[in-house]
């Protein structure tokens, strides 16, 4: 860390912003960008790596390293530029068609070793950049231009899957709470491992209103859970609602009725190794539950590539074998000689050492 103060601007590239206008997009690159000036990092200490779709234009657009990659390949290429260059703080920017079709066993590995690195999950249920199709996180029964009678399978839900693949770090926020995301992002960035935060996104021109039971002002309060560590999951207007556990599950209570008081509300603890109540808060959708924004999960875990300069290290330190030469006369040989035993290039015979 050092003492240079940045800010927003100096992370935004002198390109134009091609996204459509309004699009949730935006606002998740504004909450980037100021996280990024708070980190106290020289810029050129910042990789943003993504795939393709709407968001993976995202390199464009920041004044740091960048690689627009594949189709579902950004996890793979990013796990490989922070293998190489560890002092790196790397950013995946993804989208919901790039992480979980086409890039979905990229996503679960990187996850399952816990590289030390940021993934940015853009999440508007649908296919933007293809112009509709239904991807692999819009709900069933869905009518989209690839499924006009409506879909007929269930979507991943994103945090299961960073459960499943014993992921050590997730969150949730959205779009147009700002200063919800650069919380999330800056805890992301300092978890050491693979921090993934998904981004509910609106897309105004292919879903719009997607996520606006959610986030409808007369209802917010009552429909969003914000969580904070060592604090109790309180919601509501005045946050005169909680969640409590109860018959081994979840229920949501109202202060002061049946009984119920502060010290039933459950206390968020995001460092508990158990994943739970984690994978029950990832699960909480309406109309029984609020959804569960915040940082949901956050705990230590063995870092890929911590592990494996330390092993290359060790094998450094103790290997027998030096150099290519070494190596190349080592084991079984075979040498080349002549009638007479020396070198040269007539009669030549093979003799086994």
């Amino acid at each position: 860390m050092t003492d240079l103060k940045y800010t927003i601007k100096d992370f935004k590239s002198e390109n134009e912003v091609r996204w459509c206008p309004g699009c949730g997009d935006y606002a998740i690159m504004n909450a980037v960008q100021r996280t990024m000036a708070g980190m106290g990092i020289p810029r050129e200490k910042f990789a943003v790596i993504s795939g393709i779709g709407c968001s993976s234009r995202f390199p464009y657009y920041m004044s740091t390293f960048g690689f627009h990659t594949i189709h579902g390949r950004a996890a793979a290429v990013a796990s490989g530029v922070k293998a190489a260059n560890p002092d790196l703080s790397v950013w995946v920017i993804t989208g919901d068609g790039d992480a979980m079709a086409i890039g979905g066993n990229h996503f679960i590995h990187l996850i399952r070793r816990n590289m030390d690195l940021n993934l940015v999950l853009f999440n508007n249920r649908i296919y933007g950049l293809t112009k509709g199709q239904y991807s692999p996180t819009s709900d069933r029964g869905v009518k989209t231009k690839t499924s006009p009678f409506g879909t007929v399978e269930d979507p991943f839900v994103p945090g299961q899957l960073v459960i499943g693949a014993r992921g050590t770090f997730f969150a949730r926020s959205i779009d147009s709470n700002i200063k919800l995301s650069q919380e999330v992002f800056d805890g992301a960035a300092k978890h050491k491992g693979t921090s993934v935060v998904e981004v509910l996104q609106n897309c105004v021109i292919f879903n719009n209103g997607i996520h606006n039971a959610i986030t409808d002002p007369n209802h917010r309060a009552d429909r969003q859970l914000i969580l904070e560590h060592g604090k109790p999951m309180l919601f509501g207007e005045e946050n005169e609602k909680g969640i409590i556990f109860e018959k081994g599950k979840l229920k949501v209570a109202k202060v002061g009725e049946n009984g119920v008081t502060t010290d039933d509300v459950l206390v968020h603890d995001a460092n508990e190794p158990d994943p739970t109540i984690h994978m029950a808060l990832i699960n909480m959708q309406l109309p029984d539950f609020p959804v569960a924004f915040g940082v949901i999960r956050s705990v230590s875990a063995p870092v890929y590539d911590v592990e494996m300069a330390a092993q290359i290290k060790t094998v450094q330190q103790t290997r027998k074998i030096k150099n290519v030469d070494e190596l190349l006369n080592s084991g079984n040989t075979w040498e080349v000689t002549t009638e007479n035993g020396s070198t040269g290039k007539d009669c030549p015979k093979f003799e086994f050492k």
